[in-house]
């Protein structure tokens, strides 16, 4: 087995004790993970967030956008012999042809050959395909966790939050858990804004507009370096390093963005 960092084990910050599960501990600690996503446990904390949220064998869990797989490579063995692991994607035939379309698609692509490359990894696991403008992510009342990292500054910005999370609660089982992990700002911020910070209030009313409660937020994914105020916004800092080489230490010290995590919960159980 693989040895997680000693950082990736750690509470990451006031009231960030969380118990780890041992199953989600043995996923992160699987020696079949991209070495170099291992590195980013430091700042990710994925045993403590997905013990926060609940994440469990015997679920179905669907994970909505998940770039390259960074936490596929987790979920997919949790998930393997007892559950289902879903990975959620935007439809490029949904997007309208040009940059947009290739993008998502070359998104697509690249998990399909992720997957596809491990079979014993995520053999089991499944890809659905959603329209942004009308997401379905699923059967309604077919899920029992929905997770989001890092997207929802995205969704703000082109105006799909509020379908995106009437889709959760849809595919949602009564009782159900939708976590969030977002970039958080200092305070709200306009949906035009362009840093990648979203604030917390903001994220908790849209969660609540779509009809879920609030059941817990944690700290474990702070970080109090993070002055939020960048020129290229939160891409500036790692692993993005959109920032002048002379910076590099500057940013290196700072780590990843100051993040919020958020549990909510579908009502009815």
């Amino acid at each position: 087995m693989l040895t997680a960092p000693a950082m990736a084990i750690k509470p990451a910050g006031p009231n960030a004790q969380v118990a780890i599960t041992p199953a989600v501990q043995k996923a992160v600690q699987d020696n079949r993970r991209d070495p170099a996503n291992v590195k980013r446990d430091a700042y990710r904390h994925p045993a403590q967030t997905l013990s926060f949220f609940g994440v469990a064998p015997g679920q179905t869990v669907i994970e909505v956008t998940p770039g390259s797989g960074w936490y596929s490579e987790i979920l997919a063995p949790l998930l393997h012999d007892k559950g289902q692991y879903v990975a959620a994607v935007v439809d490029p035939m949904a997007v309208a042809e040009g940059r947009g379309r290739d993008y998502q698609q070359r998104s697509r692509d690249g998990l399909d050959k992720k997957f596809a490359g491990n079979a014993a990894v995520f053999g089991k696991s499944r890809v659905v395909a959603y329209d942004p403008k009308a997401p379905v992510f699923g059967p309604a009342n077919s899920a029992d966790v929905v997770l989001t990292f890092r997207n929802v500054h995205n969704w703000r910005s082109s105006g799909q939050a509020e379908g995106m999370f009437k889709g959760f609660f849809s595919v949602l089982k009564p009782g159900g858990v939708l976590g969030v992990v977002e970039h958080r700002a200092k305070a709200d911020v306009p949906a035009d804004d362009k840093t990648g910070y979203v604030g917390q209030q903001q994220v908790i009313a849209m969660a609540k507009a779509a009809g879920f409660e609030l059941a817990g937020s944690s700290e474990i994914n702070t970080n109090p370096r993070d002055t939020k105020d960048y020129p290229n916004g939160v891409w500036t800092l790692p692993p993005t390093n959109q920032h002048d080489a002379a910076d590099e230490a500057k940013y290196q010290a700072i780590g990843e963005s100051d993040r919020m995590t958020l549990r909510f919960v579908k009502p009815g159980k």
